[in-house]
């Protein structure tokens, strides 16, 4: 299979863009980042964002609300966030 394809498909489920954690770490001052590294800081930084927003869902649920506020993703955020 072309390793273009393989890519894409990797890519599809992701709501992240791959260039977007490169440009993450590399922030922080890293001069090389390899595209298994990057993917590995977008799946945790997926899975830490869809627990703060299922929680945050939860919270504005609660509150008899359907409309997600800051500060339901500010408070969901600090049980994730130390």
């Amino acid at each position: 299979m072309n390793q273009e394809l393989v890519k894409l498909s990797v890519n599809m489920g992701s709501e992240i863009a791959l260039a977007s954690t490169h440009r993450i770490i590399k922030k922080f001052g890293a001069e090389r980042v390899s595209d298994s590294a990057a993917d590995e800081l977008r799946k945790i930084l997926e899975l830490l964002g869809e627990n703060i927003s299922r929680q945050a869902v939860e919270l504005a649920f609660h509150a008899h609300r359907k409309t997600i506020k800051p500060e339901d993703i500010i408070l969901a955020s600090k049980n994730f966030i130390k």
